[in-house]
């Protein structure tokens, strides 16, 4: 059995050395980026850094810096007009008045010296004590309502936020009197590092992705810590001692599992159909992905779980000013696993990119981020991005433009019940920033039934 492994490998080496000395970079051909744009890409290295100014209802105003290193070659590498970089390392470091803190720091190295391999390293230290709960089952999908009064719902999140506050008398194990201000609010302690690969198929429309990624994750809740509170008899602010959170609740009740951190070891896998014209501001061209994550014991991990999320992102220039783009995104992901701990359902992991599921600037830009949570979820957004003005100051391109957006989605406890029925939507306008073509700076307002919300940070949302 060695041997015929050991023989087939051998082989499976010789076939790809052959089809690659025979097509030579024939399989990114359907990548080019357009002659528009390929005009105005830099060559050889250069950096882009800002000082990191963010905004989100979440976790506050962010201060940092935000840099990227770019290895783009000359104009006569053949790479040249086919990749967005031939190498690109990013550190970004940021403070917000939330007393989050986060270090980031990765490099992504397509077509590895021509060859069909794109390498990623990712490492992410980071502490954020505004995280939010609102449960994990459909039951999110009603009103907002206190964990100390399930019978009292509020529409809006300003109201929900107001009553929170409001002193109440505790129960047994709380204080004679309690605020509740940080009752949907936890800490999470993450160090992270990710490795990935990725391997072109054929023409290179299709590629295959395996990496491993290890989590070291520690939470805390709020209880007994003083907090924001107003007197419900003259209305006045004071302070007081916060009462039981709502994770803490769920936890005790046996309703949640993982609120004790721990090591956390996962297998990814991933099916990637990519013919985007250039991956970090797209004219043209499709994304479709199935990707997994799969944790158990038997590679090291605390936790059992899988998680499945498939997705599909279209891009397509219309034929109205300079630039302008309809762009759309549709996914879908189930968690498996009875005992899956309850950060797993806090996002959907994307080899392009984890995603914050639902809610947040990722996915419902007029709702908080995990809003809604639950096993099984879809969600789509659309935009349309119209470039209105360019211009170049010394070597800096620069491309101003806006982009309408709307974005619904909806969860279930189980896949079986996903439908178009109970679907929560947001929708509003924000204005794109394109910094040497590769960096894109965007801003955006989300409103919906619930709240109004700003968001500004690096990348596209899709």
């Amino acid at each position: 059995m060695k041997r015929l492994i050991a023989v087939l490998l051998i082989l499976f080496s010789i076939s790809i050395a052959k089809a690659q000395e025979k097509d030579s970079l024939s399989f990114i051909k359907s990548k080019r980026i357009p002659d528009a744009d390929l005009e105005k890409k830099r060559e050889e290295t250069f950096f882009t850094g800002i000082p990191d100014f963010s905004s989100d209802p979440v976790t506050g105003i962010g201060f940092g810096l935000r840099s990227n290193v770019y290895w783009n070659g000359e104009r006569t590498n053949p790479l040249f007009p086919y990749t967005p970089y031939l190498a690109k390392l990013k550190a970004n470091a940021a403070y917000y008045t939330s007393n989050a803190r986060e270090l980031v720091l990765s490099l992504d190295v397509p077509y590895y010296k021509g060859t069909r391999w794109r390498l990623k390293i990712d490492f992410k230290a980071q502490q954020n004590p505004a995280n939010l709960y609102f449960g994990l089952t459909e039951s999110t999908l009603g009103q907002l309502r206190l964990p100390s009064d399930e019978n009292t719902t509020f529409s809006t999140y300003s109201d929900y936020n107001r009553a929170r506050k409001i002193l109440r008398s505790g129960e047994v194990g709380e204080a004679a009197f309690v605020t509740d201000a940080l009752s949907n609010r936890f800490r999470e302690t993450e160090f992270m590092l990710n490795l990935k690969a990725d391997y072109a198929l054929g023409k290179g429309k299709w590629r295959i992705m395996g990496g491993y990624e290890i989590q070291h994750l520690s939470y805390s809740t709020f209880e007994g810590l003083e907090a924001e509170a107003i007197n419900p008899i003259t209305g006045e602010n004071t302070n007081a001692p916060n009462g039981f959170s709502l994770l803490r609740r769920d936890f005790e009740q046996g309703l949640i599992s993982g609120l004790n951190g721990g090591w956390v070891s996962i297998l990814q896998t991933a099916l990637i159909f990519d013919i985007r014209d250039f991956e970090p501001d797209p004219t043209k061209g499709y994304y479709f992905e199935i990707a997994n994550e799969f944790s158990n014991p038997i590679i090291g991990s605390q936790f059992n779980f899988d998680k499945l999320f498939i997705q599909g992102r279209a891009y397509q220039k219309l034929p109205i000013g300079k630039r302008t783009v309809l762009a759309g995104r549709f996914g879908a992901g189930n968690i498996f696993g009875s005992n899956a701990p309850f950060f797993e359902f806090q996002d959907q992991w994307s080899s392009d990119g984890s995603i914050n599921a639902l809610g947040g600037r990722q996915s419902l830009r007029g709702y908080r981020a995990n809003r809604f949570l639950a096993r099984s979820m879809w969600f789509t957004n659309v935009e349309l991005r119209v470039r209105l003005a360019e211009t170049k100051l010394g070597k800096q391109r620069f491309a101003f433009g806006v982009a309408p957006f709307f974005d619904a989605g909806t969860v279930r406890d189980h896949w079986q019940d996903l439908n178009f029925k109970n679907i929560k939507y947001s929708y509003g306008g924000g204005l794109r920033i394109a910094w040497n073509q590769s960096t894109v700076l965007s801003f955006d307002y989300g409103l919906s039934k619930e709240d109004r919300l700003f968001f500004f940070g690096i990348g596209q949302a899709f």
